[in-house]
């Protein structure tokens, strides 16, 4: 059966990356797959890529998810990239068909998930009543106030050495104009960004953050984006901190709410024990693979 691939414009356009769609049709103009490659355009990243293959299931190993990954791939050697990353959960039909094609894994990430009907609500409020001596929690929703703005952007530093396996993932740089366009993307979408941090009393600087994000009708799974910690203050449980009280303000806020979603890197075992510890339940496991072009 005849396969066009034809290139679409996807108007997608964000502070941080641009993307390049394409579109796999058979003779009656059926879709049969897609493919979206995000360019990041940030300085640190722009050696970068994400695939995004989706072939439908009646036609796989007929050549449609071939050829949208050689689009993309040729899209992305030209615009100059030296990676090209995708992921795919563990032992699906994407994991081989990447594997087959001369991805390499380069992260496993565990996925897991808080039920909150049955969170233990009584210890997490204690973990997040409890005193860290020199420490103070803050919060708000949305946009970081102007008062925190400048040490919040200085916080960000936090996830610099975040475990990132064999990914060449770059380095972020983080300025006010990015947090604030992380926060407006969130906006706009109509879900709700609440973030956690904790505060050095010694001189009132953030030192650690986490940041959820809950649908806008309050309903279904909320996610978490980051969690981090300076490098200078670990040590002194304020990821868990932060995360039972976010956990907390989502249960009292948010009563509909379902559950609460986390990733972590297998080679970040601090921040599973975290998880673990505040009752979060594996649900699968996911590979990131890479492409070096």
């Amino acid at each position: 059966m005849p396969i066009r691939v034809t290139a679409l414009t996807d108007p997608e356009e964000t502070s941080a990356g641009r993307r390049l769609a394409w579109l796999a049709s058979g003779p009656d103009g059926f879709p049969l797959g897609s493919a979206f490659l995000r360019l990041f355009t940030r300085d640190g990243q722009r050696h970068l890529a994400e695939l995004d293959v989706q072939a439908h299931p009646a036609e796989r190993r007929h050549g449609v998810g071939s050829l949208l990954l050689d689009a993309a791939v040729a899209a992305a050697r030209q615009d100059g990239r030296r990676s090209v990353v995708a992921q795919a959960e563990a032992h699906s039909p994407g994991a081989a068909f990447l594997a087959a094609r001369g991805f390499r894994t380069a992260l496993t990430l565990t996925y897991a998930r808080l039920p909150l009907a049955g969170a233990d609500l009584p210890a997490l409020a204690a973990v997040a009543g409890a005193s860290r001596p020199g420490y103070r929690l803050t919060a708000w929703e949305g946009t970081v106030p102007d008062d925190l703005a400048d040490t919040f952007v200085a916080s960000r530093r936090a996830m610099d050495d975040m475990p990132m396996g064999a990914v060449d993932y770059g380095t972020v740089v983080w300025d006010l104009d990015r947090v604030r366009a992380a926060a407006a993307a969130v906006a706009r979408r109509g879900d709700v960004l609440h973030t956690v941090a904790v505060v050095d009393e010694s001189d009132e600087t953030i030192v650690g953050f986490t940041e959820l994000v809950v649908p806008g009708d309050g309903t279904g799974d909320g996610q978490h984006y980051g969690t981090a910690v300076l490098p200078e203050h670990r040590g002194h449980g304020l990821a868990q901190w932060m995360k039972a009280a976010a956990i907390v303000h989502a249960r009292e806020h948010h009563p509909r709410l379902g559950g609460l979603l986390t990733d972590t890197a297998d080679n970040n075992p601090y921040m599973r024990h975290v998880n673990d510890a505040l009752g979060y339940v594996p649900t699968h496991v996911a590979y990131e693979y890479q492409l070096d072009l």
